[in-house]
């Protein structure tokens, strides 16, 4: 035999062995995977699996994996998409009792400096000139400004000596009744004659109505309502998207349009539509807010009110404002009160300003109740506005 022909030899039985020990594992390691997973065709529907997901089952992340034995004793994993998961709205108790605890922390002109300056031993003219522009400063407006100053004359002078507790308790009583306790507060969220609630939104650009009407809704889940939005804001880019973003966290549909400037009074008028046949307790519809010609946010917010009501009433009119804005809001306010019949108000950004007097303020000049407020920047940062809790937190 050649010295060639032994090495060919040599290799031939390396590979024989080769072979030999490769074949089998390859065999065992097909069959360990037919019996964990299943890879058949998913639906074009069905979300695709997170990146690193698992599909064992009960894993949390991944989706569920449900295990099947065929005749042969094989075991088949199906796997079933996971339902997705919503956020879960914060009790409206909880909301109010931790906006109180931000309020009383923040350092508010209106019921502090009041506190500090009626708890002197001796009050002049001097001092009810400075208890006057505390009252202005924190946005109360002239006329509850006036108001309140002859009700704390009077009760001063009744009062004679005053210990800081019964100061605390006469100051609470006078703000208590400026702030309107007797005020019906209640949102219309309940269905009538077997039709949805309609509440419209309205405020101008740059308050936060899209995420206010976000956080509303919220507030309306909380409370177990079945609750459907309308973008009719679609002069404001992106407008419609993050309010379907808002809604798909809790679980709420949008009705919307694929088309950038669509007609406002069409999607108002799809969106209750949608509620009438869906069943649904409450249909919030945002609307565009823009102020640089009244004439044509008349035409617009009439036309949108118009065509909502074919199919059910308006039962609520909600105006945004921004409580930063102070008494130049008031401008905004008459302009709106004078385009839709106003129900109530959302007050947001109520810690920004720490000026609580703008609460008597907003109510005074529209003749309507603080409904709802705002004090941060979270979801949950939006309650109904209680006025006994308000004033006490501002004496806290």
């Amino acid at each position: 035999m050649t010295q060639d022909a032994l090495m060919y030899l040599i290799i031939a039985a390396v590979v024989v062995v080769v072979l030999a020990i490769a074949i089998p594992l390859f065999v065992s390691s097909s069959r360990k995977r037919s019996k964990t997973s299943y890879d058949g065709p998913r639906d074009a529907n069905d979300p695709a699996p997170a990146p690193g997901a698992s599909a064992e089952a009960g894993e949390p992340g991944g989706d569920v994996a449900v295990l099947e034995a065929d005749p042969s004793g094989v075991e088949v994993v199906e796997t079933v998409p996971a339902e997705p998961s919503l956020e879960r709205p914060e009790p409206v108790q909880g909301r109010l009792a931790r906006l109180r605890a931000r309020l009383s922390k923040s350092n508010n002109v209106l019921g502090k400096g009041l506190l500090a300056l009626l708890s002197r031993e001796r009050i002049d003219e001097d001092v009810w000139d400075e208890i006057e522009e505390t009252l202005l400063t924190a946005d109360l407006g002239t006329e509850a400004t006036d108001d309140l100053m002859l009700q704390l004359r009077a009760r001063v002078k009744v009062e004679g000596s005053r210990s800081p507790e019964r100061v605390r308790e006469i100051l609470g009583e006078e703000l208590l009744a400026l702030v309107g306790p007797d005020m019906d507060r209640s949102l219309a969220t309940d269905r009538v004659d077997d039709l949805p609630s309609v509440i419209l939104v309205v405020g101008v650009n740059g308050v936060g109505k899209t995420t206010t009407i976000g956080k509303v809704a919220r507030v309306l889940v909380a409370e177990d309502k079945d609750v459907l939005l309308g973008a009719a804001d679609t002069f404001r880019a992106a407008a419609a998207e993050q309010l379907a973003t808002w809604g798909s966290r809790v679980g709420v549909p949008t009705v919307k349009s694929d088309q950038d400037g669509a007609d406002p009074a069409s999607v108002a008028f799809d969106a209750v539509k949608a509620g009438v046949d869906q069943e649904v307790d409450v249909v919030l519809v945002d609307t565009a807010g823009r102020l640089q010609n009244k004439t044509n946010l008349m035409d617009e917010l009439g036309k949108i009110k118009r065509v909502i009501e074919k199919q059910a009433p308006v039962r609520e009119a909600l105006l945004v404002l921004d409580a930063t804005t102070g008494q130049n809001g008031l401008s905004q306010a008459k302009v709106f009160s004078e385009v839709v019949n106003i129900t109530g108000i959302v007050l947001t950004k109520l810690d920004g300003t720490a000026k609580g007097g703008i609460v008597v303020a907003m109510q005074r000049q529209l003749g309507v109740p603080v409904k709802l407020i705002g004090l941060g920047e979270g979801p949950d940062d939006l309650a109904p506005f209680d006025p006994q809790a308000f004033v006490d937190a501002l004496l806290d």
